[in-house]
């Protein structure tokens, strides 16, 4: 079974999610489990942790070993590559909030931006050069979320909520862009185990990876295993890509209307090793034409890309 799902709100109840996944048929789902834009959080009452791991279990989602179908997102504000002393502090304290609501929510999976750095940038427009090596700026950056990570583990020992850093589109001083930054963040934290990655469909054809063909698409594949390891990818984000490959601009589209190509998603709905891997929809919201959900008729799409023999799949 492919796991297909996307993020859902929680407005009115975290549980609410999970009914909306059961109402549209969906095999995973990711939420916040706070409000993305704030710092301050509300403690989680006990009554919704209640009826969230109720409701898991009755769908037969809570189970620690996989799949993992229940995915959290981490807020936007966290920069746990600030070279500011102050904001790299509340940023790790913001993030231990974070994975404290994963665990108590038995949620397996966080997905995190890496982080912006805050040095000299490209100019807009420029392209990335995925082979160069990092900027001095780079790696600073990437040496303060290794050793954000590090102190969060040394914190929380035992947690199994694996912390999975995102593909970037690589804006202004983002890291992330390219997938040798995102290995060499997880090669320096101390307990790389509890680190994995998500590989946004956009984000990864904006920063400059092409998969406009079949080929393109299995050659960055390969890249991202040879370089990550596969076994690392815990999350797919399928999103299309408004802007064009390496335009570096981080815009949604449907699946289909937007310039990632259907080689890039053939290509991740094809490949059996990936089946188990959460792919998860941060596309538009709404209805199409016919007046069924966006977030229904992306996944009728994926799924008819599929194109095994029903009992192999």
């Amino acid at each position: 079974m492919n796991l297909l799902g996307a993020h859902l709100s929680t407005a009115g109840g975290l549980v609410n999610a999970l009914d909306e996944a059961t109402r549209l048929k969906m095999t995973c789902v990711q939420v916040f489990t706070r409000n993305q834009r704030q710092w301050k959080a509300a403690p989680l009452k006990e009554a919704d942790v209640n009826a969230w791991l109720t409701r898991l279990r009755a769908m037969g989602w809570h189970r620690r070993r996989g799949p993992h179908r229940v995915v959290s997102h981490n807020s936007y504000l966290i920069n746990l590559a600030s070279p500011d002393r102050v904001a790299w502090e509340r940023s790790v304290r913001t993030q231990r909030v974070e994975l404290e609501r994963c665990e108590t929510l038995s949620i397996p999976l966080l997905v995190s931006h890496p982080g912006a750095h805050l040095g000299a940038t490209r100019k807009p427009g420029e392209p990335h050069d995925l082979t160069a090596a990092p900027t001095r700026d780079e790696a600073a950056g990437m040496r303060r979320i290794a050793r954000a990570l590090d102190r969060l583990h040394r914190e929380l020992p035992g947690y199994r909520t694996v912390t999975c850093l995102e593909t970037t589109v690589g804006s202004g001083s983002n890291l992330g862009y390219a997938f040798e930054q995102l290995a060499r963040i997880r090669d320096l934290v101390r307990e790389p185990e509890r680190v994995g990655f998500c590989f946004d469909t956009c984000h990864v054809t904006a920063a400059g990876y092409d998969m406009t063909t079949d080929e393109g698409a299995r050659r960055v594949l390969r890249r991202f295993g040879t370089i990550c390891g596969l076994e690392a990818l815990r999350v797919f984000h399928l999103n299309d890509s408004v802007g064009s490959v390496g335009s570096r601009k981080d815009r949604h589209a449907h699946i289909g209307r937007g310039a990632c190509g259907m080689s890039c998603f053939r290509t991740i709905m094809n490949r059996r090793r990936f089946d188990r891997v959460p792919k998860l929809l941060e596309t538009p919201k709404g209805v199409n034409g016919r007046g069924t959900s966006w977030d229904v008729a992306n996944i009728r799409r994926l799924k008819g890309l599929i194109r095994r023999p029903a009992a192999s799949r």
